[in-house]
Order: structure tokens, then sequence, then C-alpha cells
């Protein structure tokens, strides 16, 4: 049987601010992230204060619920997820 595939969708209002937290944390979990993809806008002299990080996980799913109750700790951020199952 396949494993879910988990994806987890991280907004971060205050970059500047909140990193190295959001950054501590992702390297706690790092054994559980497969993936990692940084999205903020950026244009010339302009970078945006808020972004998105999404994750696509592997291993236990109560690795991730724990990680996305540490980063939901952070002041500022907000951490979702989606599962997509196997039908097989």
């Amino acid at each position: 049987m396949k494993e879910n595939h988990i994806i987890v969708g991280i907004h971060i209002h205050n970059r500047i601010s909140n990193a190295a937290d959001v950054q501590q944390v992702l390297t706690d979990y790092g054994c559980s992230i497969k993936t990692r993809l940084g999205l903020h806008e950026v244009a010339g002299d302009f970078c945006a204060a808020s972004g998105i990080i999404l994750l696509e996980m592997i291993g236990a799913p109560p690795k991730t619920a724990e990680m996305m109750s540490a980063l939901n700790r952070i002041s500022g951020v907000d951490a979702q997820q989606m599962v997509f199952e196997h039908d097989d």
C-alpha cells in the first residue's frame, strides 16, 4: 500500500521577524521533509514581507501534526495541510 501524499502550506505574515523561528522548526523536522518550495513576491527593489512555503512530507503523519502545531504557535504563521490518498 502506498503512503498518502501530505502537503503542508505555511503562510508567513512577517518573514523578517519570523524567519529564524520558522527555520528552527523546519530544521527540527527536516528528516520528515522530502521537498521544500518557498514563494514570495520580489520585483526590483521590492521584497514582500509575507511568503508561502510548501512542503512535501514523508514518514508518520503524527510527526507532520507535531511540526504544524509548532509552526502554528509562532505568531504570524499559519500552517495547513492537504492529504492526497491513493485508491490502489
